[in-house]
């Protein structure tokens, strides 16, 4: 395998809201014999909150990057020629679920016109997957679900779904952290000036600040990020919690034109921890019921873990992905 590193300046993403680079870096990985004739599946893998596509392929002793796990799964006979593109959605505030939002800027247009297009000029694709884990898993599914003129298989790893148990817990954390800086800008300048952004003072009240920025954007609200509470009254604002669960795959799922989406998918693939730290696995179970009942053909597995450490996972996903979208 190789690893291919493209260069995009993104037009969808000039000028947006938080003065993120609009020039990015795709990571792909490529099959050494790869035939430039022959067509070939690609998956979009995308990375969970706070990462980036290429830190996939991190080396660590006690773990199999993607790289060498691809190389062992195609050794093993159980994958074929594939590529694995490797998009870069980071932002400011750390993520954006792969939406777009005008607090954020337009990270749709940005993955799934322009680098799509980036990719099938430069390679032969059969066919598109699209897979990832935690708000990777989340984007996986959600534009498997409203895009799949794009897609044939989607693979989603602990993704965020069942937000009344699994994120809208946390907002507390975000409502303490605006109230002791004073506000959404001087919590967002404070935070800048951190030298140590993933520690435990920022991971909570940020990513919860991302969401907000997706799900609930405000024009006329500080910096265009609606939040979903009202600290003056300390309670929970339900017009913006109803925001927030229209992007709730349990709740996208009841929608005709999303099962009709996902009906059509060569594979539709979702599994989750049973000792999930966010309570996934009861989001991914709801949406499982889901399924069943609207009559999708899908697989849906559980295993005994967390939330992190669980790239092993792939060996599951990645072989019946290539199945499905193999010529």
């Amino acid at each position: 395998m190789a690893v291919e590193v493209l260069v995009h300046d993104s037009p969808a993403l000039k000028g947006n809201p938080l003065g993120d680079e609009a020039k990015r870096k795709l990571h792909l990985i490529v099959p050494d014999d790869l035939d430039p004739t022959t067509p070939v599946p690609c998956v979009w893998y995308l990375a969970g909150y706070a990462g980036v596509g290429r830190s996939m392929l991190g080396h660590d002793p006690w773990q199999e990057g993607l790289e060498e796990r691809l190389v062992r799964l195609r050794e093993e006979g159980r994958i074929g020629p594939m590529i694995v593109a490797l998009p870069d959605a980071f932002t400011k505030l750390g993520g954006c679920q792969y939406l777009s939002s005008p607090a954020v800027g337009d990270y749709e247009t940005y993955l799934l016109d322009e680098l799509r297009a980036v990719v099938t000029e430069r390679y032969a694709i059969a066919s598109h997957g699209i897979a990832g884990k935690s708000s990777g898993g989340y984007g996986a599914i959600v534009h498997a679900m409203r895009r799949p003129d794009l897609f044939d298989a989607v693979a989603c790893h602990s993704g965020d779904m069942g937000f009344e148990l699994s994120l809208m817990p946390d907002l507390p954390q975000l409502m303490n952290a605006v109230r002791d800086h004073g506000g959404v800008e001087a919590l967002v300048a404070s935070f800048d000036r951190s030298i140590k952004k993933k520690s435990g003072r920022w991971f909570g009240p940020l990513s919860m600040l991302a969401l907000c920025a997706v799900y609930s954007p405000d024009a006329d609200a500080p910096l265009g990020i609606g939040l979903p509470f009202d600290l003056d009254r300390g309670v929970l604002v339900p017009e913006r919690l109803e925001q927030w669960r229209a992007w709730d795959p349990v709740h996208m799922i009841d929608r005709a034109e999303h099962q009709a989406a996902l009906r059509d998918m060569k594979l539709v693939f979702v599994d989750c921890g049973k000792r999930d730290e966010h309570a996934l696995h009861w989001g991914a179970l709801a949406f499982h019921r889901k399924l069943e009942d609207a009559g999708i053909e899908h697989v849906y597995e559980t295993f005994d873990d967390g939330h992190r450490g669980t790239g092993y996972r792939l060996d599951e996903s990645l072989p019946r992905l290539f199945a499905a979208l193999a010529p």
